[in-house]
Parts: C-alpha cells; sequence; structure tokens
C-alpha cells in the first residue's frame, strides 16, 4: 500500500464548497496528457454518443444526537437497515431496526434513548433500544409515535454526516451542497462526491451534445472512509454496499457498447462493474436467486470473463425470469491495480484520500498515471477530497 501513498498537507483539503458547483476546477487525463479546466467544461471534452452514468441515492440525516438526563451525549450513525432494504425501513411509521455506531457508548448504561422531534407542524418522540452488538457496531431498534414515516423522522431529527476528514460540525448550508442535485433514492451516510459538481446547466449542455445520462443507485456506506491499514491489498477487507439496477440501465449499457461508457463516481463504477460479474456467476449458475459480488470473486472468475454484451444479457434475463424491472443486490467488489475494467471505459471522480481503496481504483483505470495527475493537482492548486475539485480521466484512450 506504501505505492499509493502521496503526502497531502491538511490546508489542501477543502473544508467547504465552491459557491458554484460547476466551477471548481477539472484535472483532465487523456492519451498521458493532462490539461486543466472548469467543471462547466466537462460536456465539451466528453465525446459526442458517449453514455454518462450517476450515482442518484440520496445522503440521509446519520447522526442522531440523544442527550440523557445526566447531559451526556450518545451519538446514534445510522449505517444501514437491519434485515431489511432502504426504502422499506423509510416507510415504516413506528418501528425499524438498523445496524448503528454508537458514539459515547459507555455513558448508555442501560434503557432506552428518547428525543423530542420537530416534524412539520407536530412533535414526536422518537426512542432508540440498543440491541446486540454486530462487529463494530449495535442493532438499534427505533419507534416513534405520530403515524409520520422513518424518512420524515430522520431527516427532522439527524444531523448530515460530513466526512470526519473535514474535523468540523455540519452547517445548514451543507444540508444542500452535500447532495448532488439529482439525489433520489435516501439511504446513503456519504454523497457520491463526483455528483456534487453537477448543475442543470451542464446537463442542459451534455444533452445538447447528444451524450445520454442514465442513474443508478449505490447507497454509500461509512466504510468508504475505512483506510487501508494493512501492508498489502490483500490484508484488506472490503465493505459490502447496496445496490439498485433497472432494467432499463442494463439496456442503455447495451446500446453503448461501443461508445465510451462514463462512470460519475467510484460508487457508480462499483456498480457497473459488479453487475457485469454477477452476468458472469448466472452463466455459471442460471439458479442464483440474488446477487452479491464478494470482494475477490473478480478476480476469481476472470478466466470464465465473458463479452459485456452477454453479461449483461445474461441479467436481463434474469430479471424476466423473476419479473423484476428492478434489484436489490449486495457488492463487497475490490477494484485494485491488475483489474481489467468490463464495463466503465472513463472516469469522472474527486482527488481521493492517500492509501485508500478509491486510489486504487483510479489506478487499475489510468495505471500509474494517477501520480503525476495528483502531483500537478498539487502543484496547481486543486482542491482535494469530498467538497474539492475533480477528474476526468478517459481511460479508453491509454
Amino acid at each position: 500500500m506504501s505505492t499509493y501513498d502521496y503526502p497531502l498537507p491538511n490546508e489542501r483539503i477543502a473544508k467547504y464548497p465552491m459557491s458554484q458547483r460547476d466551477q471548481s476546477k477539472l484535472l483532465h487525463y487523456s492519451q498521458g496528457k493532462i490539461e486543466e479546466y472548469r467543471f462547466v467544461d466537462l460536456p465539451d471534452l466528453v465525446s459526442a454518443g458517449a453514455l454518462m452514468l450517476f450515482n442518484d441515492t440520496k445522503v440521509i440525516h446519520a447522526r442522531l444526537l440523544f442527550q440523557k438526563l445526566s447531559g451526556a451525549i450518545i451519538e446514534i450513525f445510522c449505517l444501514e437497515p437491519w434485515q431489511t432494504v432502504a426504502p422499506e425501513s423509510f416507510a415504516q411509521r413506528e418501528r425499524t431496526s438498523w445496524l448503528c455506531l454508537v458514539g459515547n457508548n459507555k455513558k448508555w448504561k442501560e434503557g432506552p434513548l428518547s428525543m423530542r422531534v420537530a416534524v412539520g407542524s407536530h412533535y414526536v418522540t422518537l426512542n432508540a433500544v440498543r440491541r446486540e452488538a454486530i462487529g463494530e457496531g449495535w442493532v438499534i431498534d427505533f419507534s416513534w409515535d405520530g403515524g409520520d414515516s422513518f424518512a420524515e423522522i430522520v431527516d427532522a431529527a439527524g444531523v448530515i454526516p460530513l466526512p470526519p476528514y473535514l474535523h468540523r460540525n455540519a452547517e445548514k448550508d451543507d444540508n444542500e451542497r452535500y447532495q448532488t442535485v439529482y439525489a433520489d433514492h435516501a439511504g446513503s451516510v456519504a454523497a457520491p462526491t463526483a455528483g456534487l459538481h453537477f448543475t442543470k446547466q451542464v446537463f442542459q449542455r451534455l444533452k445538447e451534445k447528444n451524450i445520454d445520462t442514465e442513474f443508478i443507485t449505490l447507497q454509500v456506506g461509512a466504510g468508504t472512509f475505512k483506510p487501508v491499514t494493512s501492508e498489502t491489498i490483500g490484508g484488506h477487507t472490503m465493505h459490502v454496499e447496496h445496490v439498485q439496477i433497472s432494467q432499463h440501465n442494463l439496456q442503455q449499457v447495451l446500446r453503448h457498447v461501443n461508445d465510451d461508457i462514463i462512470a460519475v463516481g467510484t460508487t457508480t463504477v462499483r456498480t457497473l462493474e459488479s453487475i457485469y460479474w454477477f452476468g458472469v456467476q448466472l452463466s455459471i449458475n442460471p439458479e442464483l436467486d440474488r446477487m452479491h459480488i464478494s470482494q475477490w470473486d473478480c478476480y476469481d472468475l476472470d478466466s470464465q470473463a465473458l463479452p459485456l454484451s452477454d453479461a449483461y444479457g445474461n441479467v436481463l434475463v434474469w430479471m424476466e425470469r423473476y419479473g423484476l424491472d428492478r434489484f436489490d443486490g449486495t457488492t463487497q467488489l475490490l477494484i485494485a491495480p491488475g483489474y481489467q475494467y468490463r464495463v466503465v471505459k472513463s472516469l469522472v471522480t474527486n482527488f481521493h484520500q492517500p492509501k485508500s481503496t478509491l486510489l486504487l481504483l483510479v489506478s487499475a483505470l489510468i495505471g500509474n498515471r494517477w501520480r503525476d495527475c495528483y502531483d500537478y493537482a498539487l502543484s496547481h492548486d486543486f482542491r482535494f477530497l469530498s467538497y474539492g475539485d475533480s477528474c476526468f480521466f478517459e481511460g479508453r484512450m491509454l
């Protein structure tokens, strides 16, 4: 992992976003050449006829701060619904359970925690009961009165979960700026930050250039911030995230197999590539009833790889057999140097932390030239990480 380290001074980490989303800097890498633009210029750099795919997940107000009578603050950080999927959990109107991290857990001796929450024009009482420990987290049973959905409760009671490396509390403006303008499916605890740069004006210019846009969903978990602490890539355990994809998504990819397929963000990459490997699994066992891609599946299945059209075609046949227009699955896919991209040809992304799995993913696309790009950005006043500037890597042209 030391190969994927680089010096990142704290002052280069963007603590706040640009006032205008599409005025951030854009580093363009193509055919070995590095150039600098503004993000608003992106449509001019994308080839006509390309397909650009986005992650339309929506960040929830995942940090719930309960105050005990003693004054102690217990933070419950909602990670993911327990034994259900996000849409079902958010639709509940009395109770639901989540896997959570608990801050100041030692102060939570026993009994439930409660808080009064203003939801619209009325107040409700939200209760939290700690159940069993699962890994580093706890299963928390939430219950409330008033008949509001859990989505409404969390939106009113919680705080937007900014990345820990920003070292600041969320402010009012973060409720809007830490969401993409196309956020739709609630469930993430971190934003797909490459999408934070897009505006309605940029989308309009993409449309004028006949560049197709498509929206998929991967619910981003807190594991996206988990550093690789092992000395080797093989020693790292990749986190699991939930994906949702539709027949229309797959059909659009198949229509563009000979065009530039551009993923906006690393989460979109992991979704598209995971679906491919699910298609390979289906060629081996058509009776699979669910999708789960483990950390090393792509490397174990490499010798049985298929053309993109066959792999995605297998998934479409599987969806039709089960009468699914859209389906949910999970992925633990780790994309690292040596991985051969099967779907994505180019990538729009932000600058990532040193020794992170996201940097490994970038290196798998453009090789060791990632270091040249990052050196350029560091020497040309680019801003880094979630609220920072962006890159457009055209890997297909290497």
